[in-house]
């Protein structure tokens, strides 16, 4: 697994301060993605345990108050993320969102996919869609995509919004 980025402190993608991995890779080619380079699987670094030990020691900190998984798409890079995700997990109990152009749906068709999602809390998902671009929703580009509580939905077996208040 490459990735492009690794932020320490990142407010755009979740709420509060929150760091990210952005890996590389990912077939959808959303019209307008503005993550276009993150596109080709090769393009930035391979990750090595001294990221994940990097992000291990990020997340510890007191004023970081979760991960969030981005692209690229992380969906195309479930089984490396996992052990990654699972790695970071054993040190630091935070919560992890994930952004997709995959659905929810899509991801439940596939069990590699399925278990990176378990591993998560909140889901953004579906493809951004230019047409339906809108600067106003918080943390997802356009009215299609959904933030989804993970553990409520599976729980349930119903998609359950995350209450973003």
């Amino acid at each position: 697994m490459n990735y492009a980025q690794i932020r320490r402190y990142d407010v755009a993608n979740g709420p509060g301060i929150r760091s990210t991995i952005f890996v590389t890779g990912c077939t959808h080619n959303c019209y307008n993605c503005f993550n276009k380079e993150y596109q080709d699987f090769s393009y930035g670094k391979a990750w090595t345990e001294k990221e994940t030990r990097e992000v291990i020691e990020y997340l510890k900190l007191d004023e970081v108050k979760g991960l969030t998984l981005l692209g690229g798409e992380p969906f195309q890079n479930e089984i490396d993320l996992l052990k990654v995700v699972k790695d970071i997990k054993k040190e630091v109990q935070k919560g992890i969102w994930v952004f997709s152009g995959y659905t929810y749906e899509e991801i439940l068709r596939d069990e590699n996919k399925t278990n990176l999602l378990k591993e998560c809390d909140v889901l953004v998902d579906g493809k951004f869609v230019e047409n339906l671009k809108d600067l106003s929703l918080r943390f997802r580009g356009s009215s299609n995509q959904r933030i989804i509580d993970i553990k409520k939905s599976l729980a349930s077996n119903k998609i359950i919004l995350f209450d973003l208040k």
